[in-house]
């Protein structure tokens, strides 16, 4: 953290031709207020010492004993770096024990109440504004309605998305669908004449990063780029886990603020057949891998007895074999505890899902894509300078023991290779769950990654294969990715099974000329 803010600091001094402290100064007033910790160092950074070096000096950096020294840029000679990291030379002592008594962003009492709202969210997988403890929210953040479909009644445990409706809602909208009330030509209720028989259904997905669509704007790194307008969902993305849901591809319902469009298998699922309104779930967690069922029994929410069938995504693409472990291979899913994981998740599922739900596991992903594409070219903090390429970032992370995939961002080509031939493997776990299993409330089908396809598509649009993969952590599918992806595998459920996704409304024109007012998200 200290390496990259110290980066952008440097970076700034150099594009406005200023001082290091009108960089500084510059950049604590793009950012919203209670979010300026760097300002912290405004007096820390006054020498011609690249960031690797400013921050062992802040002890924010160390090297352990028996640990290589770890470093983002190329280091100066040994006797520089030493004599720069000695106490005796670095001047603002008493500035390094404040900021050291900071290093935790938590530790900021202006931060301080909302990192605990997140630890909060992150423990329970749930909206923290829920007054009526049904697991919908009214607020966005925090697990609320960017994670699921919006509440319409926070104070009635029995208004949510995705019920049936009570008494057809001739009173009131009990499913958050925004289509209530009776027909005052002929008295029938309008959820009755829209809705009944139209094979209503929601979306649940069950993923980890790339799921919840982890993001960090590159704008933030670009000092090319870099206005105040580009730290303006700051606070949004902090309280989101940096996780941008409402664009994403199974659950996106907002169009797209960070690049690209937004296309989603809800936004299908909506279109088909507009009573489908609101009713989305993305139980998704960075980092989570295949043993998904603590995140299942705590965040999902669905009525056996009271709620319309769900179509759930089960898709943990990377985790399984990701890790940022120095003896990688050996931290990775087995295919038997793949096996285990899976299974339990899809009984406990069996015992929650309404009759007529469909389950589709999705295939682990080949991440030899990243590393082909990615690590010759320059990120983002190395595109002013031309000296900083997606392979350093890699070995600075994997250095650390924070790389979000030791075994494919890696120079080792035979790594990268047994990365994924195991991904491969749980894989084909996945497969054979589809073919033998039975359950009593879901079919349940496969699909592999549809990375392959989703490339081919974007060659044949004009673009690049890296403009798939998120610019900043260069690990994740990017919004162009997500959306293309929303494609190929409404394509597949088309062709291949159709009585997932439902029939079509013959009546969402009328719905939509009736109820446009209140079908808001």
């Amino acid at each position: 953290g200290c390496v990259l803010v110290v980066s952008v600091i440097e970076q700034l001094a150099q594009w406005h031709n200023s001082t290091v402290k009108a960089a500084v100064e510059r950049l604590c007033d793009y950012i919203p207020g209670k979010y300026q910790i760097m300002c912290h160092m405004s007096h820390c950074i006054d020498r011609e010492m690249n960031a690797d070096v400013v921050c062992h000096s802040l002890r924010l950096c160390k090297q352990d004993p028996g640990q290589p020294l770890c470093h983002l840029y190329s280091p100066p000679k040994l006797h520089h770096l030493c004599e720069l990291m000695h106490p005796s030379t670095f001047i603002f002592l008493p500035l390094q024990k404040s900021f050291m008594g900071f290093s935790s962003v938590c530790a900021f009492p202006l931060l301080a109440n909302l990192c605990e709202k997140i630890k909060f969210v992150l423990r329970n997988k749930l909206p923290f504004e829920d007054f009526d403890g049904d697991k919908f929210s009214t607020f966005p953040t925090l697990r609320g309605y960017h994670w699921r479909g919006r509440d319409c009644n926070d104070k009635n445990t029995t208004v949510y998305p995705g019920r049936r409706p009570d008494n057809w809602d001739a009173k009131s909208d009990s499913n958050c669908n925004g289509i209530w009330g009776v027909d005052p030509k002929d008295g029938i209720p309008y959820e009755e004449k829209f809705c009944k028989g139209a094979d209503s259904r929601g979306v649940v997905l069950l993923g980890d990063s790339a799921g919840a669509h982890f993001h960090i704007p590159p704008e933030w790194m670009t000092v090319t780029e870099m206005s105040a307008k580009s730290f303006a969902n700051l606070p949004m993305a902090f309280s989101d886990e940096f996780d941008w849901p409402q664009f994403s591809e199974i659950t996106g319902f907002l169009n797209s603020t960070i690049g690209g469009w937004t296309d989603s298998l809800y936004l299908r699922l909506r279109k088909r057949n507009r009573c489908n309104h609101r009713d989305l779930q993305n139980i998704s967690q960075n980092g989570i891998r295949g043993r998904l069922i603590q995140e299942i029994r705590s965040g999902l929410a669905r009525n056996q007895l009271l709620d319309n069938p769900a179509i759930v995504i089960y898709a943990t693409i990377g985790n399984d074999v990701c890790n940022g472990e120095r003896d990688t291979l050996a931290h990775m899913t087995t295919p038997k505890e793949m096996l285990s994981n899976v299974v339990q998740a899809l009984r406990y599922l069996d015992s929650h899902l309404p009759n007529g739900s469909h389950v589709i596991l999705t295939g682990l992903v080949d991440g030899r894509f990243l590393w082909d594409n990615l690590h010759d070219r320059y990120h983002p903090l190395g595109q002013l300078n031309k000296d900083v390429t997606y392979s350093q970032v890699y070995s600075f992370l994997d250095c650390l023991q924070v790389s979000p995939c030791s075994g494919w961002l890696t120079p080792n080509e035979t790594l990268r290779n047994l990365t994924s031939e195991r991904a491969l493997q749980l894989s084909n776990v996945l497969k054979e769950i589809a073919r033998s299993e039975k359950y009593a409330n879901f079919d349940i089908f496969y699909m592999d990654f549809p990375l392959r396809q989703t490339a081919e598509e974007w060659r044949k649009m004009g673009g690049e294969p890296w403009q798939l993969i998120e610019p900043v952590d260069g690990f994740h599918p990017s919004q162009i990715a997500a959306a293309l992806g929303t494609g190929i595998t409404w394509q597949k459920a088309l062709h291949e099974w159709p009585q997932v996704l439902g029939k079509e409304n013959p009546f969402n024109d009328q719905i939509e000329a009736i109820f446009k007012d209140q079908g808001g998200h």
